[in-house]
């Protein structure tokens, strides 16, 4: 029998929408961005351009680093994560960065230096796969409990998490994208610089 009191039930803050642009590059079975889609952790999209409410879009080209302050875009929007070489973005049709000119009303947004923990880049800077740059976009926004969950079934995701985790309680804690640039310079020295 359900009580009658006026106690409410508490509702979980909606989770935040994980968006990838599959191109392909990698072997089906190695591609962590097709794993998230099968797994219905992230929806697969064709095209950055049409989204709405507009994503926050990682994008290694980006000055401007992943931090609280696009916490409200990317809980209405989404996270875009581009599943491919990052080597290869500007050359592609995905993300317009060569011609700086980026997706209509998108925040387009590198992350702050991290350690690779993936099989393919162990402990490489910077060398990030799609799922550990999801799960750290979704850190830095202030959503640590939805990044473990992403990271879970991962060859080094849990790690990731552990490895990093200095790093990315000191880029949460950064109030916005400036603070974030000096906790990187602080934790790595010398000319800062992201990607996944």
């Amino acid at each position: 029998m359900r009580s009658s009191g006026s106690t409410r039930s508490r509702r979980a803050s909606p989770s935040v929408r994980l968006l990838i642009v599959l191109v392909g590059e990698d072997h089906p079975k190695a591609c962590t961005g097709r794993r998230l889609v099968r797994r219905g952790l992230a929806m697969r999209v064709g095209s950055i351009a049409a989204l709405t409410p507009a994503p926050v879009v990682l994008d290694p080209y980006s000055a401007t680093p992943v931090s609280r302050t696009d916490a409200t875009q990317a809980r209405r929007g989404g996270i875009v994560a581009i599943d491919c070489s990052w080597n290869r973005l500007a050359d592609r049709g995905h993300l317009p960065v060569a011609s700086g000119a980026p997706a209509p009303r998108a925040r387009h947004r590198r992350l702050p230096l991290l350690i690779a923990t993936n099989p393919q880049h162990f402990g490489r800077p910077a060398q990030l796969n799609t799922v550990e740059a999801l799960a750290a976009s979704l850190y830095l926004v202030g959503r640590p409990d939805e990044a473990s969950r992403v990271v879970e079934g991962f060859h080094g995701g849990p790690t990731f998490l552990e490895v990093n985790a200095e790093r990315l309680a000191a880029y949460a804690a950064a109030e916005n994208a400036d603070e974030v640039r000096a906790a990187e310079q602080r934790l790595f020295g010398g000319p800062t610089a992201g990607g996944a």
